[in-house]
Parts: C-alpha cells; structure tokens; sequence
C-alpha cells in the first residue's frame, strides 16, 4: 500500500497513510487482533463472509465500521483484502489514483 507507515498509539501498532490510521494490532485477553476502518457496507460484507474472522467493534465506531480482525482465524487472502480496503478508505483520492488503483 503505497505510503503506508507502522507507527504506534495508546500502546498499539498502527498503520497509516498521510497520517491518518486505517489499521491497528493490538492483544485483548491474550488474543492477537487487528481492527480495520472499513466502510459499514464493507463491514457487513467481511463479518457475512468470513463470520469467524471479522467482528464489529462495539458501540459507535463499529457502527461506522471498524471492524476486529480475529488473527488467529483468518487468512493471509482475507486480511489483505481488508487492510487494502481500509487503506482506500483513508488514503487522499490523488494518492490512490497516483498508484493506479
């Protein structure tokens, strides 16, 4: 993903593009997850499909589409699908059509 960057908050490992986090990693109840900010229509589509790998983060910003990610559960193909979307979903429009996608 182009420009993307690993950099860190409240004691998590994020990613981002320009600044802005698309993706966490982080450990709850010994339990390695990430969290992508999708859109809640691509949020609906990932926890239909793949329902033991994606779940809604709970309250108001799962509402709006951030999405657990169960690590141990998923696949590479799944994940990088969901870290691809998440990432269009943050990266400014001229970045996006810069890299041809």
């Amino acid at each position: 993903m182009p420009e993307a960057v690993e950099g860190g908050h409240m004691g998590h490992l994020d990613f981002r593009v320009k600044n802005k986090i698309f993706a966490t990693l982080s450990t709850r109840d010994g339990v390695e997850w990430g969290m992508v900010k999708l859109k809640p229509d691509q949020q609906r589509q990932f926890v239909s499909s793949y329902s033991t790998v994606f779940e809604p983060v709970s309250g108001g910003w799962g509402r709006q589409g951030a999405t657990y990610v169960l690590l141990k559960a998923a696949r590479v193909a799944e994940v990088r699908s969901a870290m691809m979307a998440a990432w269009l979903n943050t990266a400014p429009k001229r970045l996006i059509e810069k890299a041809g996608l």
